[in-house]
C-alpha cells in the first residue's frame, strides 16, 4: 500500500511539475527566434546590477527591451511600436558614443538602468516574472513584434531621432522644449486620451514635512500652515508652468527647483502635480507616470485596440517621421 502511493505521489509529481516544463521547454524550442544574420549589428550592454557589459545582437537585444520596458499582454502593434522605438533608441545611442562616450557606463553602448537608457529583461528574468507556462506564449509574441519590425527606424529629415518614450502622459504629452529646453520637431505635445485606462494614471505620494526638509534641503516644519496652502500660500509656489499645465518651476522654502529635479528628488510620478497639506504631511497627488515626452506606451496599447497599426502609432507621437529600414 505504502509503495502504491509512492507511486502515486511521484506519479502526480511529474504531471504536475515535470511534464508541463518538458511540454513548455519543447514548444519555446520550436518558436521561432529572432534570427542573427551574419553582419548583423552587436549592442555592447552594461548591466546595472551586476556591473558587467555582454555584448548582444540588436534584434536579440530589442526583443529583451521590449520585454523590459512594455507589458507583454499589450496589443501586438503596440509591441512593434515599441519595437521601433527601442531600436531607434539604441542606434542613436551607438551613434552618439562614437563622438562623445557616456560616462554612465564606460565601454558600453547602452545601458540597462531604466533611468538612463532602457530597460532589458533577460530570459532568467522573464521565467520569474511570468512562470513556465506563459513564459513561451509572452516571449514568442515579443519575438513576433521584434521580428515583423527588424531593422526598422525612425528619422527626421534623414537623421535618427531620439524616440523618447514613457508609460503614460495623463491625458497629453509634453514638448521636450517644455520639459529638457530643445525644442525638437518631432517631439510636441499631442492629446493622449487613451491614457486615462493606465492603471498609474493618477497616484498620491506623502511625506511628513520633515521628510520633505530633508530631501530637498527646506525648512517647512517652522512655517505657518496656511503658508503651505495651494490657493495663497507662499511657503509653496509654482512660478511657472508648461503649456500643458505641468509644473515647470516651483518655490519651495527659500530654494526654486525644475519640476524635473523635483520629481527625481521626491521620487515623483510625474511632474503634473498638485499638492495638499494635513497636519503635518503633505499629499502630491500627481497625473500620469513618466516624463511625458515622445510616445505614451498606454496610449500607443490604446490607438492599438482601436484598430491603428505600428507606424500610424508612431508618426502620431513622434511629428514629422519617417520609418526607415537601416
Amino acid at each position: 500500500m505504502r509503495k502504491a502511493l509512492g507511486l502515486f505521489i511521484i506519479l502526480i509529481f511529474a504531471a504536475v511539475i515535470i511534464l508541463p516544463a518538458i511540454i513548455i521547454e519543447g514548444i519555446s524550442l520550436l518558436q521561432p527566434p529572432v534570427q542573427v544574420q551574419s553582419g548583423q549589428q552587436l549592442v555592447r550592454v552594461y548591466f546595472h546590477q551586476g556591473g558587467d557589459i555582454r555584448i548582444i545582437p540588436l534584434e536579440e537585444y530589442i526583443t529583451g527591451v521590449v520585454a523590459g520596458e512594455m507589458p507583454a499582454d499589450f496589443e501586438l502593434e503596440a509591441l512593434k511600436a515599441q519595437a521601433v522605438a527601442a531600436r531607434t533608441y539604441t542606434l542613436k545611442k551607438i551613434e552618439d558614443a562614437r563622438s562623445k562616450p557616456d560616462d554612465h557606463h564606460p565601454g558600453a553602448d547602452i545601458c540597462t538602468d531604466p533611468a538612463h537608457c532602457q530597460a532589458y529583461a533577460d530570459d532568467d528574468v522573464l521565467q520569474e516574472r511570468w512562470g513556465l507556462i506563459n513564459f513561451w506564449r509572452n516571449k514568442g509574441k515579443i519575438q513576433e513584434a521584434v521580428r515583423a519590425t527588424a531593422g526598422m527606424v525612425l528619422t527626421y529629415q534623414g537623421k535618427l531621432i531620439d524616440p523618447v518614450y514613457h508609460a503614460n502622459s495623463g491625458g497629453r504629452t509634453e514638448s521636450a522644449a517644455a520639459v529638457w529646453g530643445q525644442d525638437l520637431p518631432y517631439l510636441q505635445s499631442v492629446p493622449s486620451p487613451w491614457d486615462k485606462e493606465a492603471p498609474r494614471y493618477q497616484a498620491a505620494t506623502t511625506f511628513t514635512l520633515e521628510e520633505l526638509d530633508r530631501k530637498l534641503g527646506v525648512d517647512l516644519t517652522s512655517v505657518p500652515a496656511a503658508s503651505l496652502a495651494p490657493s495663497g500660500g507662499t511657503a509653496i509656489r509654482v512660478l511657472e508652468r508648461t503649456a500643458t499645465g505641468r509644473v515647470k518651476t516651483i518655490k519651495i522654502g527659500d530654494r526654486t527647483f525644475s519640476a524635473v529635479e523635483l520629481r527625481r528628488l521626491l521620487d515623483l510620478p510625474s511632474t503634473y502635480f498638485t499638492w495638499l497639506v494635513q497636519g503635518d504631511c503633505i499629499t502630491f497627488n500627481t497625473t500620469g507616470y513618466g516624463h511625458g515626452v515622445g510616445m505614451s506606451q498606454y496610449g500607443a496599447n490604446g490607438m492599438a485596440r482601436e484598430g491603428k497599426n505600428f507606424a500610424e502609432i508612431l508618426t502620431y507621437y513622434y511629428r514629422g517621421v519617417k520609418i526607415e529600414n537601416r
